[in-house]
């Protein structure tokens, strides 16, 4: 076996597949530039750190269940009040994840909660957290089924690898007392060590709505709102939802 082929080999089984595909290319560029063995070296590991980085995230992407389409790239942040687009560069450095806070995002439907707290999300993925987002009815659904199972525990404790819980419209839960019940469990869970992000259109004074018992809803809230940040997409935003149906309207005229 050929020299440069035992030096994959041995990349192989340390497991570092970016140094086997750029190993050869590497040695030609440090022979032809006259590179120090230290500065060989430190390229090839630089650029496998880069790659297991690139492939972090991708797994961290797969595992998100991010809608692929609601990112920043995509989000009209003209549409936003100026206090807003101020605030979401600060919530995409994830500065509020190490501080375990969480994200409360309220509004009238349409206005783009889903499509701000997404772009949150693929931001903290790119730079490295783990995310998971889902509907808040789906999420629930599955907590149940956990508990019949008697499996509710194990369940927790594997939403709790994961840093950010983003909540998508917390306000569609059925609302039976089940659902009640493993909804505040997963919040009092997570209270003062992760993070959870929450869209809703029922303000905090209709979340009885949700969590029937009065005592449970003042718990409930309590939870969320300790080191929280909330948003309000207020009356002053129109309805996207309006807008785009209005602009395809007009094109069709």
């Amino acid at each position: 076996m050929a020299q440069l082929e035992t030096i994959q080999q041995h990349f192989r089984t340390l497991r570092m597949p970016t140094a086997v595909q750029v190993v050869e290319e590497t040695i030609a560029s440090a022979q032809k530039e006259n590179w120090s063995l230290e500065a060989f070296l430190a390229d090839l590991l630089e650029q496998e750190m880069e790659g297991r980085r690139l492939r972090r995230i991708e797994r961290l992407k797969k595992a998100a269940h991010l809608p692929v389409e609601k990112t920043l790239a995509s989000f009209d942040q003209e549409r936003l009040p100026l206090r807003l687009r101020r605030l979401l560069p600060q919530l995409c450095t994830g500065e509020f994840v190490d501080r375990a806070e969480n994200l409360l995002v309220f509004g009238l439907p349409g206005r783009g909660k889903t499509h701000f707290a997404a772009a949150v999300g693929h931001e903290l993925v790119n730079i490295g957290r783990s995310v998971f987002f889902t509907p808040t009815y789906r999420l629930v659904d599955r907590l149940l089924r956990a508990r019949r199972d008697l499996e509710l525990e194990y369940e927790l404790r594997r939403l709790d690898r994961f840093e950010v819980l983003i909540l998508d419209d917390i306000g569609y839960v059925q609302q039976s007392r089940d659902e009640m019940e493993v909804l505040f469990t997963l919040l009092a869970e997570r209270y003062e060590r992760r993070s959870v992000v929450i869209t809703s259109n029922l303000v905090f004074s209709q979340w009885d709505q949700i969590f029937k018992d009065p005592m449970t809803t003042a718990a409930a809230i309590d939870r969320v709102v300790h080191h929280s940040i909330i948003v309000e997409f207020g009356k002053e935003m129109s309805s996207h939802r309006a807008d785009q149906a209005a602009l395809r309207q007009q094109e069709a005229l």
